[in-house]
């Protein structure tokens, strides 16, 4: 069964309202301030919808996020069961430095649908369309992956790029990708949009790969799914709370490996709109009273993989 597809457009305008509201703390150092403006504004709008929604990715458990938890309970309580993955502002840094990549993020899918990923860092990996299976895969060293997929694309190694995020723990990708003279697209933080940017050739990126946050992959591989690339995960329990966390889960293999149709099955829309301006879309622009934002939007089913630019009033 697929999600109805005029339900694209109350998602988009969800984040499109949050997107706005986290805009007006650009630049203003206080991140925190964002962050809560966009909460406020996305559980508001998700409320008017006409589903039994519920959040099965969001701002935390019930005691440390008191809007948008984990289990909250979200629209009229009427029409379909909706799990709802949120992440009103990714990359907080960027919006209260006023730098690039700040995006107000949410995927949906019918109940049951959305990986309920745990708190945790996760191993990350994935490449553009149109790849066989078995050219690249978690279980593969970078090396391998990188030569089987330059094999794949008809390209030199030297004419790959790959996204990662800027951090330490990467070490190891970064000397992987000097010993063969491959191109590198650093990120300081974002990497739903950093996984995104495997899925147009525009933006110049054959493969992302690292480790990133959990629930951030499952927001990303909604997009990937619809746009028919490849993803997998793996999540990293390396701590007493993280096992405790995910035996409660129902997790009980905690080395699993998995594949994108285990992270998102069936159908799922993902919207996400740029609160400041970014490779992937640009951010919120306020001229008089109105205001222009940009939103990619997916939906699975009816093969949507677009931008969609749209003019507003002010609120």
């Amino acid at each position: 069964m697929s999600l109805d597809k005029s339900l694209i457009e109350k998602f988009r305008s969800v984040t499109v309202k949050s997107a706005y509201a986290a805009s007006k703390f650009k630049g203003l150092n206080d991140k925190i301030g964002a962050d809560k403006a966009a909460v406020d504004v996305m559980r508001a709008e998700l409320n008017k919808i006409d589903m039994k929604g519920r959040v099965v990715i969001g701002e935390g458990e019930l005691d440390e996020a008191p809007m948008l938890y984990i289990g909250e309970e979200l629209g009229t309580k009427k029409g379909l069961e909706i799990d709802i993955a949120v992440d009103p502002v990714e990359g907080t840094n960027f919006v209260a430095k006023n730098l690039p990549g700040g995006i107000a993020v949410l995927a949906v899918s019918e109940k049951n649908n959305l990986f309920n990923a745990p708190e945790t860092y996760m191993h990350k990996l994935a490449v553009g369309r149109n790849i066989e299976k078995g050219v690249v895969d978690l279980d593969f060293t970078l090396e391998k992956n990188l030569k089987n997929l330059a094999d794949a694309k008809n390209k030199e190694l030297s004419d790959l790029t790959v996204c990662f995020l800027d951090r330490s723990r990467h070490k190891d990708i970064n000397e992987t990708l000097d010993k063969f003279n491959i191109n590198k697209k650093l990120i300081s933080d974002g990497d739903v949009s950093g996984a995104l940017y495997v899925t147009d050739d525009k933006f110049n990126v054959d493969m992302f790969v690292g480790i990133g946050g959990g629930p951030e992959g499952v927001l990303a591989a909604s997009a990937l799914d619809a746009s028919n690339c490849f993803f997998q995960g793996r999540f990293i329990f390396d701590n007493d709370e993280d096992v405790k966390r995910a035996k409660q889960m129902g997790i009980k293999d905690l080395n699993r490996k998995y594949d994108l149709n285990e992270i998102v099955s069936g159908d799922s829309i993902f919207s996400a709109t740029g609160i400041t301006d970014g490779d992937l879309v640009k951010g919120i622009n306020i001229d008089k009273d109105e205001y222009t934002s940009e939103t990619l939007i997916t939906h699975k089913s009816s093969g949507t993989f677009e931008i969609i630019k749209s003019i507003d009033q002010l609120i």
